[in-house]
């Protein structure tokens, strides 16, 4: 009977030693992850391809009806006007405040509003391959006077041009690239995992300490 006592003690030490190891190792590679993701130019432009390549509208040939079944299972694919309520979604969680996104055939320009502490902002994105020149940015700027918001938001997955940067300055209006968007998806993503410590603490026991 004592043997089998000390077997198993043996085994449960063993397993307990295995599950630490494991959990240093994953907490290793989430931190070499995570600094990889806040530390990358690359790594960020490459994710806000593929969020282009996820939002964006196919361009079917005239000839041929869009087929989406050629990508696979395991990819996220969606619309232009998903894009909006995902950028929404970022901004109020890594952001606060509230955002509400207009319905499309009346938002004249505008693809979410933003109220928050300060005030309203007013945001329009693109999901583009291409540069966005200085029309979005004019476009919000006359919502902003109509709707006496206090600042406003173009957001894309690619970049902007340098005629649309010049024409933003002074406008109050923030110009987000794919880059930022992808820093503030990851700010947004931290920020969630945060209120779920508060709510749920013990899905993230921590540690007991050493000493």
């Amino acid at each position: 009977m004592v043997y089998l006592e000390v077997a198993i003690a043996v085994l449960l030490l063993a397993a307990y030693i295995h599950f630490q190891r494991a959990k240093r190792r994953n907490n290793y590679e989430l931190d070499l992850i995570n600094n990889q993701l806040h530390s990358s130019e690359e790594l960020k432009w490459t994710l806000a391809m593929g969020l282009y390549l996820r939002f964006c509208e196919e361009e079917a040939p005239e000839d041929e009806e869009e087929d989406l079944s050629s990508y696979s299972d395991q990819f996220i694919k969606e619309t232009p006007l998903v894009f909006e309520d995902f950028v929404a979604d970022i901004f109020e969680k890594a952001r606060g405040g509230q955002t509400d996104v207009l319905p499309s055939k009346q938002d004249f320009g505008v693809d979410f509003t933003h109220k928050t502490e300060d005030g309203l902002f007013l945001g329009q994105v693109k999901c583009w391959k291409e540069d966005v020149d200085f029309e979005p940015i004019a476009l919000i700027h006359s919502n902003m006077v109509k709707k006496k918001a206090i600042g406003g938001y173009v957001i894309t997955t690619s970049s902007f041009t340098d005629a649309a940067k010049e024409y933003a300055e002074g406008l109050d209006i923030e110009l987000i690239n794919g880059k930022k968007l992808v820093e503030f998806w990851i700010e947004a993503l931290q920020s969630h995992e945060e209120e779920i410590k508060k709510v749920l603490p013990n899905l993230y026991p921590t540690e007991p300490k050493e000493g």
